[in-house]
């Protein structure tokens, strides 16, 4: 049975979607559209305007007055908070609307987007409401040695950086909106958003949402486009303060040579291959945990828990376990009722996954599930568990982003310590133990930021999200995020 499409979503979709600059929806200077596809049918599902260079331009420009001369800077923190509070209140009014869009625009299932990437962004905005009229500076006592006897009034300032380019991923298309919006509008910055061209959708319903809201012209602009030419154009551009990006590693190390042209601030978060460890006294939530740690999200998820360490004992016993729930698990259109898994989000990064498949089994992996392509229409994997790895395979050195987890037995503390870290990434990790003197231990020498303790994927607004080593810089969430998007500026008054 087939989610009855909401009227407002067929009429989303059936009409050719613009660019969103100085609260005017438009065309692409070029003309120029492109389709958005299907991923669980491979037709086509919306047109799209496409933005590139000149309509980045009229973006940041748009932006940049806002932020000099609008409305929006002369508002009170507690006026943007309103608005930002009202933005989150618009996303849980239209809930059932923005579920669809995504789960056609991205594949995942309607149910899980439901439950959990429309609410997570309602509450990304709710949080952030509050912290724009908590966002402070500090007095500071200072002796200056060469100035005997002088006396000082010192203080900070924790300012907007100014006009924001934010870059966003295809996996969590409102989700990813939402994390870098919520905190970039709460801190007084303006915004040009430029969304993945494999899911532009949502974020294009969310600017409506937000003109909705009420905010000042030119505070948000949304530009869909292909990275190369509007997303390349708006981490270079000499007027953005600031570029925060969320995608993979080699495309975060793009965008930092393209924002060395004015030394913008760069945030960054990015790939991982993060380690699952079981260890023998673990209990036995330990194997549908560990399923979820890797399947969640089709495995497209930065933090996914794509290296299971399992201690020797018990390797068995779990590894067989995920197998057979990664047997057991429903493929099929996100929009069917009972799906637990769609397909991949385009047919790139099918062929992406479908390559280090190939790859692993043509250097000995061995598939206890999956391994396959699924079906023969649409982008659909099988959810893969693979053993008889080892540390020089592509399958476990480099990040897939899909539904494929390598397993490989451990002995002790030390050794697996030295194993989860043995990668250039540090996102995440997951440790299960019954012994809380272990997971610290293990926490404090694993170089990942984010550990997970008997759980995994765990999201809230209020929990600050980074990476490690090439994971990325700064975190997303928390109040830790506020400074993404604040300079701090010193005034000393001599008395």
């Amino acid at each position: 049975m087939t989610v009855i499409l909401d009227k407002n979503v067929e009429t989303f979709v059936a009409t050719p979607r613009q660019l969103f600059i100085n609260g005017q929806w438009t065309d692409a200077a070029s003309g120029k559209t492109f389709k958005t596809p299907n991923p669980a049918t491979g037709e086509t599902l919306a047109r799209i305007a496409e933005g590139d260079a000149e309509d980045i331009d009229r973006a940041v420009r748009a932006a940049r007055s806002a932020f000099e001369d609008g409305p929006w800077s002369k508002m009170t923190p507690a006026e943007r908070g309103r608005l930002i509070w009202k933005i989150g209140d618009l996303i849980y009014e239209h809930l059932d609307e923005l579920a669809q869009l995504e789960s056609l625009d991205n594949g995942k299932p309607y149910a899980v987007a439901k439950v959990a990437d429309v609410p997570l962004s309602a509450d990304m905005f709710h949080y952030m409401a509050g912290w724009a009229t908590k966002i402070e500076g500090n007095t500071i006592d200072i002796s200056v040695p060469y100035m005997p006897g002088a006396n000082f009034h010192c203080y900070t300032l924790r300012e907007p950086v100014g006009v924001v380019g934010q870059i966003i991923p295809w996996n969590f298309p409102l989700l990813m909106a939402a994390w870098k919006l919520a905190p970039a509008l709460a801190t007084g910055c303006t915004v040009v958003l430029k969304q993945a061209e494999q899911t532009p959708l949502t974020a294009l319903r969310l600017a409506e949402l937000i003109a909705e809201a009420g905010l000042p012209d030119g505070v948000v602009n949304v530009v869909p486009g292909f990275g190369e030419t509007a997303g390349s154009a708006l981490a270079a551009h000499p007027d953005v303060d600031k570029v925060a990006f969320t995608g993979s590693t080699d495309v975060g190390k793009l965008i930092v040579h393209a924002a060395a042209g004015n030394l913008k601030k760069v945030s960054l978060e990015l790939g991982g291959k993060s380690p699952n460890i079981v260890f023998e006294d673990a209990e036995d939530r330990a194997v549908e945990g560990s399923a979820n740690a890797i399947f969640f999200n089709h495995g497209q998820c930065c933090v996914a828990g794509s290296r299971l360490f399992v201690h020797q004992s018990r390797f068995d016993d779990v590894v067989s376990g995920v197998a057979e729930i990664a047997k057991s698990i429903k493929l099929g259109s996100g929009m069917e009722v009972g799906t637990q898994m769609g397909p991949m989000v385009s047919e790139e990064q099918f062929k992406r996954v479908s390559d280090y498949l190939e790859s692993g089994k043509a250097e000995g992996a061995t598939a206890l599930s999956g391994g396959s392509r699924f079906g023969d229409r649409g982008f659909f994997i099988e959810p893969t568990v693979l053993i008889n790895t080892h540390g020089n395979m592509k399958v476990v050195k480099e990040e897939i982003f899909g539904p494929v987890v390598v397993a490989e037995p451990f002995s002790g503390l030390d050794e697996i310590a030295a194993k989860a870290n043995d990668t250039p990434y540090g996102l995440g990790a997951g440790i299960w133990t019954r012994d809380v003197s272990k997971v610290h231990a293990l926490a404090k020498k694993l170089k990942a930021g984010s550990v997970y303790v008997n759980c995994y994927n765990v999201f809230d607004a209020a929990l600050p999200f980074g990476g490690y080593k090439q994971s990325g810089w700064g975190r997303e969430m928390g109040h830790e995020v506020l400074n993404n998007y604040t300079e701090v500026k010193a005034v000393t008054t001599l008395l």
